[in-house]
């Protein structure tokens, strides 16, 4: 791939074009980057040593955090290395190699997303076959597919991108690889190239967002007819932080993907990847923790002489996890 392209050194603009707003930006976002790596190693670390938590759907949670980690630690800790020490050169293998990283860690998100709808619709859908169904085998054979179907699908979007002639002067108008700015930059006729890779991850994402509102509406379907009240909200209040991260996902990620690069706008290019990549593995510990009592509680355990993270929803929903448990 390198030997078709007359750049061996790109030049990353960073989190902003103003130097003042460079200054104040990495330091949000250092912040923030430490936020993300507590939260989800915490997640992690919660998930792994309390047995109330081994079950399918704290298994995809842990799963899903080792992405949010993987992903997050792909872009910002160069970005902000780059923007302190005003190095904002990286070489192709680099931005090769960033690339990959991130479009897998991003895509595996999705798949495990989709996995997690396929879990809470079981056991809300068909409760009496989802112990069965959902043992440590299936588990592991989702996450592994996921794994795969990630690497496959970055490993072509990678070998698609780079396939481009890139003339120099190799100026990326953002503060990572990623795939809209490249194509932007490229020198050569793009328009096919865009026009497979357009094709291939409209195909993946819907199908794949297709499954997520196929399971919800199962869900919705099941929920609506529970005669009680509470015991509606009971079943809903189980499938909320799954669906809080499924909007913040599809929402951030359709803004930055789903659009030629011809329209390519770098401003909004870099506000939609702070949000699905800075912000959105910040949140989801968030999402996952505030509202769960099981979940505060195992955080508690990891964090004895720390307080729950907010006192106003220690009377939250109290979700409960299924009785399916198994070694993570």
């Amino acid at each position: 791939m390198a030997n078709l392209s007359a750049v061996s050194v790109f030049i990353l603009q960073g989190f902003s074009t103003v130097p003042a707003l460079q200054l104040l930006s990495t330091g949000a976002f250092l912040l923030v980057y430490l936020a993300a790596v507590l939260g989800n190693v915490s997640i992690v670390v919660a998930v792994t040593s309390n047995a109330r938590l081994h079950t399918p759907m704290y298994f995809f949670v842990k799963h899903l955090s080792l992405a949010d980690l993987c992903s997050t630690t792909t872009t910002l800790p160069r970005a902000l290395v780059a923007t302190m020490a005003d190095t904002k050169e990286i070489s192709l293998p680099a931005c090769v190699s960033q690339l990959f990283a991130f479009v897998c860690f991003g895509s595996l998100e999705c798949f495990l997303i989709t996995s997690m709808a396929f879990d809470r619709c079981l056991a809300i859908y068909r409760p009496l076959v989802y112990g069965a169904t959902m043992d440590a085998q299936t588990c592991v054979s989702l996450v592994a597919v996921a794994w795969v179907s990630g690497l496959l699908f970055s490993a072509f979007h990678t070998a698609n991108t780079f396939s481009l002639p890139f003339c120099g002067p190799g100026v990326i108008d953002h503060f990572f690889c990623d795939i809209p700015p490249l194509m932007h930059l490229a020198c050569g006729d793009s328009a096919g190239r865009e026009a497979v890779g357009f094709a291939v991850s409209g195909c993946i994402i819907m199908t794949c967002f297709a499954l997520t509102c196929l399971s919800y509406a199962l869900i919705v379907r099941t929920v609506a007819r529970i005669r009680s009240s509470a015991g509606r909200w009971k079943a809903f209040s189980t499938c909320s932080s799954h669906l809080a991260t499924v909007l913040l996902l599809y929402s951030t990620g359709s803004s930055a993907y789903m659009q030629p690069a011809a329209h390519y706008s770098p401003l909004q290019g870099r506000v939609a990847a702070v949000f699905y990549s800075v912000l959105a593995p910040a949140l989801n510990p968030l999402i996952y923790s505030l509202r769960n009592k099981d979940m505060k509680d195992a955080l508690k355990k990891v964090y004895p002489q720390v307080p729950p993270w907010n006192l106003a929803f220690r009377h939250g929903d109290g979700q409960k996890p299924t009785s399916t448990k198994f070694p993570l």
